[in-house]
């Protein structure tokens, strides 16, 4: 690897950071001391991910590998936000990967083990942390269940975040389809550790994995800027619980929020039906993957418009409420006629719950295009569909 990452490949990527990367391969190939495609590839990945891992890109001689290891990882933000939940002396990643969330964890431990099974990616991630952090890692190249078997202390921490495609490269949801099978090696696993932390897709059925996986005792649905990114299930040796907490969490800029709750107490919640406030309340992206419909409701004293409409009502808002507040300017009634005294530009953030019309369908409908600072807000109350002209409360 040393062969080919020379200083002068180094220097040609920092030098072309925002050059298009097929321009400089029919300028550069065959001109270079250096392997010229190792340079785009160290290009391109840069430009995909300088939000995504500003630390690592900041530095001039990290290597990002090809291929889907990358695209996978986690962000900056949320690796931190894991780090936050543990600590400890030694902990293994089973999945290592490129090694973002290795790395952020092995901060908060004394010891940290990295097993990944692709020998060129573990030789990547594995001189990315002689670059970052020197000494604080050991690397296991090859099955991690097998090397687990063989681990004879239980360590502080083991962390999976099994892979999620298929032989065809399609997307796995069901923890039971992804690799490797920690339903199956779940006892193995929970033997080995005082606690685990699973990593699981954001499309992942919440209560049918904590059916699978016994004394699961808390979930964070984890969201950035709004969009859910992940689902974290923790379990600890100690301290085994049948009812989990369920933290959904927003990560933001401006501060982030989090609501908890538990399927007991949104199962003996109710939420009540009335008369349409001066606002629209939309939970956050975290929440509504939880399922905290009910529970929400009753925690903020909000009127629910309908049963499956999860967007909610009220005469005022708490303050530091984990959700967008929309401000209603008016119903329309007739929106082939008002739309366009109301939206000349056709530019406007189109959103629909439980609506006649999906948000695509009903931008093609009117001729919208996303954009511009009103919303135009669809669903049902009571029993009638309406449409609401709205702007979003700072």
């Amino acid at each position: 690897m040393s062969e080919i990452y020379t200083e002068e490949l180094f220097q040609f990527v920092q030098d072309h950071l925002n050059g298009d990367p097929a321009q400089l391969l029919l300028t550069h190939q065959g001109k270079t001391n250096f392997d010229i495609k190792a340079a785009i590839q160290q290009i391109q990945a840069r430009q995909k991910i300088q939000k995504k891992l500003p630390t690592w890109v900041s530095h001039r001689k990290v290597i990002f590998p090809s291929g889907i290891s990358l695209e996978q990882s986690s962000s900056e933000e949320t690796a931190k936000f894991k780090a936050g939940l543990v600590g400890g002396e030694k902990m293994i990643d089973l999945t290592g990967g490129a090694g973002i969330d290795s790395f952020f964890f092995s901060e908060k431990f004394q010891t940290a083990i990295y097993c990944e099974r692709n020998p060129e990616l573990a030789a990547i991630t594995g001189y990315n942390f002689n670059l970052l952090a020197p000494g604080r890692f050991q690397i296991h190249v090859g099955d991690s269940i097998e090397y687990l078997q063989q681990v004879s202390k239980p360590v502080d921490l083991i962390y999976v975040d099994p892979a999620r495609r298929g032989n065809h490269n399609q997307k796995l949801y069901k923890l039971s389809d992804c690799e490797p099978d920690i339903i199956g090696t779940w006892n193995l696993i929970t033997s080995k550790a005082s606690e685990i932390l699973v990593k699981a897709s954001p499309m992942l059925d919440i209560k049918q994995a904590l059916m699978e996986l016994p004394y699961i005792q808390q979930v964070w649905v984890v969201s950035v800027k709004n969009e859910v990114k992940e689902v974290l299930l923790s379990w600890k040796e100690k301290g085994k619980s049948s009812c989990p907490q369920i933290h959904c969490v927003n990560l933001h800029p401006s501060g982030d929020s989090n609501f908890s709750f538990t399927y007991e107490e949104e199962a003996m919640a109710s939420s009540d039906s009335g008369e349409l406030g001066a606002i629209l309340i939309e939970p956050y992206a975290a929440i509504l993957k939880a399922g905290a419909f009910k529970a929400f409701a009753k925690r903020f004293s909000l009127t629910k418009l309908h049963p499956n409409s999860h967007l909610y009502t009220a005469k005022e808002v708490q303050s530091g409420i984990p959700a967008r507040v929309f401000e209603i300017e008016q119903e329309v009634l007739q929106p082939k006629k008002e739309l366009k005294k109301l939206i000349p530009d056709g530019k406007v953030n189109v959103l629909t719950r439980n609506y006649a019309l999906s948000a695509e369908d009903l931008k093609q409908k009117y001729r919208l295009q996303d954009g511009g600072e009103k919303f135009l807000i669809g669903t049902k109350v009571g029993e009638v569909y309406r449409l609401f002209l709205c702007q979003l409360k700072k």
